[in-house]
């Protein structure tokens, strides 16, 4: 297999899960970094033995790089990642892809029209309960889906959003739902499929911020099945996402990484291997890289095979989408229609 070469963009916290991540595969290589620190840029340059600089376009001029993880702030994304793919590199971006779903499917236009392979971050689709449940789905084994459940009941500290001038604002990063909720917004879209109408509630009820500490949804799919989304970071002391699925032929019910209540018809609850990834309850980055490592390694092979990844720019598109229909629909006071 070929060496893919990396460069990252953004040197924050976040960065460090694709650093760890890219050392553990064998066929991928870190050639440089970036960020509008040039302190934070040398830092993590020097510390990784990579070329480093404060302008990221300088990082994009690089021949020898293939693929840019772009893991800067949540408003920065669609611009970055559009120059990411105007200078022909394969992008893999952070959640959410971008802040509207106008700047989401433009990026994915893009990628499109150049041939390359746009994945957004939803590093939770890789945990082995995740991938149990996808596979009970598409074997039939819950039956015709009914209503399936998602809670993100999060904590954040009003500190964590004074740390930065852009978190917590509706233009720079959203609130619980586009930031926190948006994994289990992915990973609900993933198994059940295409949301055609939702009704949804937000409110700012702890926070001194701009965006929503408190979303709620009720969604309908084209399937017939229902759905519900809670997502918020004003649960004292912060607990673990929740995904139940209901079928006319049994109920799976996980709590972060543990499945808490099974009945399937005719199987057995499997024992399975833990990968140490739930976390993040009360603090962002309380996770392991373990399944930021599965996706990039996902992705190489997608690049080997010339297939899809297993989260596509489309994919990211649609959970953007609708976040932004639950917004609205709050706004509005009405349920609406996803096109």
């Amino acid at each position: 297999m070929k060496r893919w070469r990396f460069g990252i963009i953004g040197c924050g916290g976040i960065a460090d899960f694709h650093i760890k991540a890219i050392h553990e595969i064998e066929h991928a290589k870190l050639i440089a970094v970036s960020s509008r620190s040039s302190g934070r840029a040398a830092a993590v340059g020097e510390r990784e033995g990579c070329a480093w600089t404060e302008d990221y376009k300088e990082l994009l001029a690089r021949e020898d790089i293939d693929i840019v993880s772009v893991t800067t702030s949540s408003g920065s994304h669609y611009a970055v990642g559009r120059d990411v793919l105007l200078a022909g590199k394969h992008l893999v971006i952070e959640k959410p892809m971008a802040m509207n779903d106008a700047e989401a499917a433009e990026l994915t236009a893009i990628a499109e029209a150049g041939g390359l392979l746009l994945s957004v971050i939803s590093q939770r689709r890789f945990e082995p309960q995740h991938q149990l449940l996808k596979q009970l789905v598409e074997q039939d084994a819950l039956g015709s889906l009914l209503f399936a459940e998602v809670s993100v009941p999060y904590y954040r500290t009003q500190d964590y959003y004074d740390s930065a001038a852009w978190r917590g604002t509706i233009r720079e990063d959203g609130g619980s739902l586009m930031n926190q909720g948006i994994h289990s917004i992915d990973l609900l879209l993933w198994l059940i499929g295409r949301p055609v109408s939702v009704y949804g509630k937000i409110a700012t009820q702890t926070h001194q911020m701009e965006a929503e500490d408190l979303g709620v949804a009720i969604v309908n799919f084209d399937n017939g099945a229902f759905g519900t989304i809670m997502a918020s970071t004003s649960i004292k002391p912060g607990f673990p996402a929740g995904l139940n699925l209901y079928g006319d032929k049994g109920t799976i019910k996980i709590l972060g990484t543990d499945i808490t209540y099974w009945s399937v018809e005719g199987l057995e609850e499997p024992t399975l291997q833990q990968t140490g990834t739930s976390g993040g309850v009360s603090d962002p980055l309380s996770i392991q890289h373990t399944c930021h490592r599965l996706q990039i390694d996902d992705i190489l092979d997608a690049l080997e095979k010339n297939r899809e990844p297993l989260v596509t720019g489309k994919d990211g598109y649609t959970s953007l989408l609708l976040v932004r229909k639950i917004y609205e629909s709050s706004k509005l006071g009405m349920e609406l229609w996803l096109d």
